[in-house]
């Protein structure tokens, strides 16, 4: 069951037998279904979570109930509020599954605990959180610096199978486009 999670953490450090039994003696296994609510703003968030199957999204909505796709997530990826979890305020995020999911939820608490008997856990999260700072600060500088167009081919590049399993409206949002210049976008560049 945690074959995922344990080849994702050897990619990024060597974990002993030992550290995945601690690890995995604390996860909370989820299945849900699409559209799953598992963070909802007005609540500091506790957990942070590894998508084992399926797909999860993070998204505000604006004072014009306008959602605005901040981070979406796919197997062998960690999503939750980490501005919430390490300040302790209340989070002004949804994570919604988008797909029929098997999760696993951690305890911010319990691996906090992990940080400080497993030396390789606390480097493997330093080096999640300084992977998610590289990824938002390159999200923010694509946004600023080329096209939509550009954007949206990067993001299929990357992730090759995003049309398929995310509604276009969730792109258009990630991409901060509309979903009717998402279309055009898609039209130019399929003839």
């Amino acid at each position: 069951m945690y074959t995922v999670l344990r080849q994702n953490i050897l990619k990024k450090v060597p974990f002993t037998e030992a550290d995945f039994q601690q690890l995995e003696a604390i996860a909370e296994p989820i299945t849900c279904g699409r559209k799953h609510v598992l963070q909802q703003p007005g609540k500091i968030a506790t957990h942070t979570y590894f998508v084992m199957a399926g797909s999860v999204r993070a998204y505000t909505v604006d004072e014009k109930l306008q959602e605005h796709v901040v981070q979406l997530s796919f197997e062998s990826n960690w999503i939750g509020d980490l501005y919430s979890l390490v300040t302790q305020t209340n989070s002004n995020i949804y994570i919604e599954t988008i797909e029929p999911c098997q999760l696993l939820a951690f305890h911010q608490q319990q691996l906090n605990t992990l940080y400080d008997t497993i030396p390789m856990m606390d480097r493997m999260m330093r080096l999640q959180f300084q992977n998610a700072l590289v990824a938002t600060m390159r999200r923010l500088s694509t946004t600023l610096q080329i096209t939509a167009e550009e954007r949206y081919v990067q993001l299929v590049d990357s992730q090759p199978h995003i049309a398929r399993r995310v509604p276009l409206l969730h792109i258009a949002s990630y991409l901060g486009i509309t979903p009717e210049s998402l279309s055009r976008i898609r039209k130019k560049l399929s003839k």
